[in-house]
């Protein structure tokens, strides 16, 4: 009897050792507990990535920047001409605000006009001092070509940078369309001679933005 409790007890002490020296199974694949151990947390999820910094000269095929915060030493690039803005016009009529931008170029006076009425339009001027004409008739004849009023009224402007204008004032102006889209305006600031100007639509993609200091 105590030789058969003996082996008995042996017996259990084998199986105790066996059981203590198993290892730990893992998980089965696809099983997760559904909220973390006391005091453990899992990893955070991962952040999105940031976009990564891009080269504002790599891309030119459209128009980059808004044209609406066009200022004074902002660089265009017109393809292979590339120019910077001078000074700007911020003109007011009513609720209605444009603006016009201007190039520095070798000979003459350029500049851009932005508007929305509604949409974003923008349109390249030149400075036409030959023409000596005055917007007294519903069509006028330039350059072959027949342009008819569209629109005329006056405003207020405030000056920035390189212009050749006070830093405030008043100005008329008339504004004709020709054929294939050519622009013909007229315009007189502060009760002074009529300057007139031809110009043509600009659409995206025309020239690119590189925003000055």
């Amino acid at each position: 009897m105590v030789t058969f409790l003996l082996l008995l007890a042996i017996a259990g002490l084998i199986a105790l050792l066996v059981y203590l020296w198993r290892p730990n199974r893992p998980s089965a694949p696809g099983h997760h507990h559904p909220h973390p151990a006391p005091g453990h947390a899992y990893p955070p999820p991962p952040q999105p990535a940031h976009d990564a910094p891009r080269d504002p000269f790599a891309d030119t095929t459209h128009t980059q920047g808004d044209p609406r915060t066009l200022k004074a030493g902002d660089m265009l690039d017109f393809g292979s001409d590339r120019t910077w803005i001078r000074g700007s016009l911020r003109l007011t009529e009513g609720r209605f605000t444009w603006s016009e931008h201007f190039l520095e170029v070798e000979q003459g006076k350029r500049w851009i006009s932005v508007q929305e009425d509604p949409g974003l339009e923008l349109a390249l001027w030149t400075g036409r001092p030959d023409l000596q004409l005055a917007p007294d008739a519903p069509t006028i004849d330039v350059d072959g070509s027949t342009f008819r009023l569209t629109e005329r009224g006056s405003a207020s402007y405030r000056s920035e940078g390189s212009t050749g204008h006070p830093a405030h004032g008043a100005m008329d102006y008339a504004d004709y369309e020709g054929p294939g889209g050519r622009l013909l305006a007229f315009e007189r600031f502060d009760h002074g001679p009529w300057e007139v100007s031809t110009g043509e639509s600009v659409v995206p993609g025309t020239f690119t933005i590189y925003p000055g200091g």
